[in-house]
């Protein structure tokens, strides 16, 4: 069926594609840890976050934006260490919060004002555009399932785009209501919750400082 227009070794794919989304990363454990501490809402508002950032990153694949990135080594290394920072960003903003708790009644406030589930949703998407690397690793990773004699390898890009996509969004849906399983947990023992809390800062922080030092 998809042979037609260059999708080649479709079962390979969707094996190699399964495994690409379980391993963990920035984008899935910020998912994670805002369903955990805010419920499956605002955990679906990050998630949509990293879904529309992946579509970019999926179109400006297709479009050809690899290609530029690796004519503008320049604009490549910027873009990535400007993710780095955001990363880090987040990774701080979390150990202060901890270090710096506010009163339970203020936390309940801040929870429910009408703009908090946008700014989950505005940081997920800007931590899946600041990752200029995916769109390379995509470019590495599909060009193994196209075949550019059928004269529409962008089609096939994006029919493998959307694989990638619905595998993405069924992980996240089970990690936004494992996250709010762990809710209640965190509510019954907040030790445990700033423990989580920590270490999701420090992966965070992990995570910015392989990216800043990525070759």
């Amino acid at each position: 069926m998809f042979e037609s227009i260059g999708v080649i070794n479709l079962g390979t794919y969707l094996a190699g594609a399964l495994l690409i989304i379980l391993l963990p990363g920035p984008n899935s454990l910020y998912v994670l840890a805002t369903a955990a501490t805010h419920g499956v809402r605002d955990g679906y508002k990050a998630a949509a976050g990293i879904f529309i950032g992946d579509s970019i990153l999926l179109f400006l694949t297709a479009a050809g934006a690899a290609s530029l990135l690796q004519t503008l080594p320049a604009l490549f290394y910027t873009i990535r260490l400007v993710g780095a920072v955001y990363l880090a960003y987040l990774g701080v903003r979390i150990l202060w919060s901890l270090l710096h708790p506010q009163p339970t009644v203020e936390v309940r406030t801040i929870s429910t004002e009408k703009g908090h589930g946008e700014s989950r949703f505005f940081k997920a998407l800007t931590l899946s555009l600041l990752n200029p690397k995916a769109i390379l690793f995509l470019v590495s990773f599909f060009v193994q399932f196209v075949d550019p004699s059928k004269g529409h390898p962008w089609l096939a890009f994006l029919v493998l785009g959307v694989f990638l996509q619905v595998f993405s969004m069924a992980y996240l849906s089970a990690l936004i209501f494992g996250g709010a399983r762990l809710a209640s947990a965190f509510r019954r023992r907040r030790r445990l919750a700033s423990g989580a809390s920590a270490a999701v800062g420090l992966l965070f922080i992990g995570f910015a400082v392989r990216m800043a030092l990525a070759r």
